[in-house]
């Protein structure tokens, strides 16, 4: 497609902005590792949520939310919504915690918590863990997703796209740090947000208003039979899907419910707890809410514009070009570079995040904390930068032997499945010890990678091709979740398991973890040791907003969802029930923090 002068305009313009906020902000990046990574913990709440929310608008959102309503229905999303329960959590039980442990990592959190040896051990282990192996992964699909929506929409070569997307995030990510990451953020937030926005509003005017969008879906034999609903429906699918999608909105949400990553670096930035408390609670509803519904409706669209009965091979084979194809479609000369300036936003709010986000676990939990620890700060600021290009390297590797980019979420999934429980409870349970999260972590990658090992086992004859056909069944996509389900109870077993039978940590590093962090909870005689510590919250309190606060969310969205679906009255009740539910659950945050 050939894009027009205008909206080459436009994009030039969006990069020369981009670039500009780099360069604006790489003097004050350079004054140390806590400028540069955590912003000098100055971030106001609404910086903070949103640039946690402009990072989780990636460029693999809108085409997985679009591929995911062409294939199963709108239900389908809740391969993402099915986290808002999780985050809530963190809104009620952990962002005060992790803001006040002081750290620049979630891994330098592990010396905190543990001592000795073991936690140097599992402080490293976890940099590579999410820093490297994690990280590349999602880097990997975000690029994917880049490559599939340029060649869509500009005919470019993927090598071409690759290298042009590496290097522009490489040279913006390098010169700014992370507070030229959050502020750009903001501005790729409202840009990203106003040009989905606009995409979905064109697709509805095209199709001719919820209404027509509705009759003329209803009326197409070759879509599926869910595709029009917000919740899984037992009759429209089979009795092991209904179940995988029960286990992931019931029990799976618990992987997302401590934070990590770029989320909890978010929250370390914020200037205090109340900061960081509002700052998630807001990332919550703007994306789960706020970001996919657009997204959503251009899936919609497309099974009308884009038949199924008629599709193009390359869009049967693969769904995920729904979007780019749609814009081709239907938007006219000048919002298309609007739309492309939105997606390349999307692109460099996760990019940036992710690059400065890996780097700081190799500078800080790996090189200074193993390799040279009394360098100065302008060494470590350059150690970070390297560390940042040879991130982009490796994720640029990573996606080029991508292929589905629905496939990388579910395998982060059951990656993180079995630490999900131990993340929890090391917070609020003394007795937790660096073995718990080291055993959780090996078995989780273990078994997520299962199928490997059943081909290896075949391979060298230790099973036989029968056994080895018969177990390939439960690698199967209707598994998917129920195999996560299955990771996250036998970890959680293996490190129950060994944390009562290996040594507790010591007596002295607990109190001191216990008086900096204030975590309430089983902390039995560590607690009664430290009469000056003053558990003030209630956790009855934050178990109602932690509830309110479901209510208000999961409302919201099929609130939203009932309104494009022209259920106008159905839609408009539950908005109602969000708004109180929102106004209940913000009083009783501000609460959980005063009462700190």
């Amino acid at each position: 497609m050939n894009l027009h002068f205008i909206d080459w305009t436009i994009i030039v313009i969006y990069g020369i902005i981009i670039v500009g906020i780099g360069l604006w902000f790489s003097k004050k990046a350079g004054e140390g590792l806590e400028e540069y990574f955590v912003a000098g913990r100055t971030l106001p709440w609404w910086i903070a949520g949103t640039s946690i929310a402009a990072t989780y608008f990636a460029t693999d959102a809108p085409l997985v939310a679009s591929s995911l309503v062409r294939q199963y229905g709108i239900y389908g999303n809740w391969l993402w919504w099915y986290e808002a329960s999780g985050v809530m959590m963190i809104v009620f039980f952990y962002a005060k915690l992790w803001r006040r442990a002081n750290v620049i990592t979630d891994a330098e959190f592990i010396e905190l918590r543990y001592s000795g040896k073991a936690a140097s051990i599992l402080r490293g282990f976890t940099a590579v863990y999410h820093g490297l192996l994690k990280n590349l992964i999602v880097m990997g699909f975000v690029l994917l997703a880049m490559m599939k929506f340029s060649q869509v929409i500009l005919g470019f070569d993927p090598l071409y796209t690759l290298t042009i997307c590496v290097s522009v995030a490489v040279i913006y990510t390098m010169t700014s740090g992370l507070r030229g990451v959050v502020y750009t953020d903001l501005m790729q937030f409202i840009l990203g947000v106003l040009g989905t926005f606009v995409f979905a509003g064109l697709v509805l005017y095209e199709v001719g208003g919820p209404a027509e969008l509705v009759k003329q879906i209803s009326s197409m034999e070759a879509n599926s039979p869910g595709t029009l609903d917000l919740v899984p429906q037992s009759d429209h699918m089979s009795s092991l899907q209904f179940i995988s999608y029960i286990v992931l909105i019931l029990i799976l949400w618990s992987r997302s419910a401590q934070g990590d990553g770029y989320l909890v670096q978010r929250l370390f930035a914020a200037k205090d707890e109340k900061q960081s408390v509002l700052a998630a609670l807001w990332f919550n509803f703007a994306a789960n809410v706020l970001m996919t519904w657009p997204w959503i409706v251009v899936g919609l669209g497309s099974l009308i514009i884009l038949p199924l009965a008629t599709a193009s091979p390359e869009l049967l084979a693969d769904p995920e070009l729904a979007y780019p194809m749609m814009i081709v479609e239907i938007v006219p000369v000048g919002l298309k570079g609007l739309i492309i300036a939105s997606f390349l936003s999307a692109f460099m709010s996760t990019m940036d995040t992710h690059l400065c986000w890996g780097a700081s676990y190799m500078v800080n939990d790996i090189y200074k904390r193993f390799m040279n620890k009394k360098a100065t700060d302008v060494h470590y600021i350059k150690a970070s930068r390297w560390s940042i290009l040879i991130l982009a390297i490796f994720a640029a590797l990573t996606a080029w032997q991508m292929e589905s980019i629905e496939r990388g979420w579910i395998f982060i999934i059951q990656l993180t499945a079995g630490i999900a429980i131990v993340m929890l409870l090391r917070w609020y349970w003394w007795r937790v010890n660096p073995w718990a999260e080291i055993s959780a972590m090996v078995a989780s990658f273990m078994l997520a990678i299962g199928q490997f090992w059943a081909n290896l086992f075949e391979k060298i004859g230790f099973i036989s091709s029968e056994t080895h056909e018969e177990i390939n069944v439960l690698f199967s996509s209707e598994y998917d979740m129920l195999r996560a389900t299955f990771i996250l109870v036998a970890c959680t077993v293996i490190w129950v398991a060994v944390t009562l039978l290996t040594r507790p940590d010591s007596k002295e590093h607990l109190q001191n973890f216990y008086r900096k962090v204030r975590p309430g909870g089983w902390w039995g005689e560590i607690a009664k040791s430290c009469p000056e510590v003053q558990i003030t919250g209630n956790a009855a309190s934050n178990w109602l907003g932690w509830f309110l606060g479901i209510i208000f969310i999961y409302s919201s969205i099929l609130g939203f969802g009932y309104l494009v679906l022209n259920q106008s009255v159905l839609g408009l009740g539950l908005l109602i029930i969000s708004v109180v539910g929102a106004v209940l659950t913000i009083s009783l945050a501000k609460k959980s923090f005063k009462e700190e």
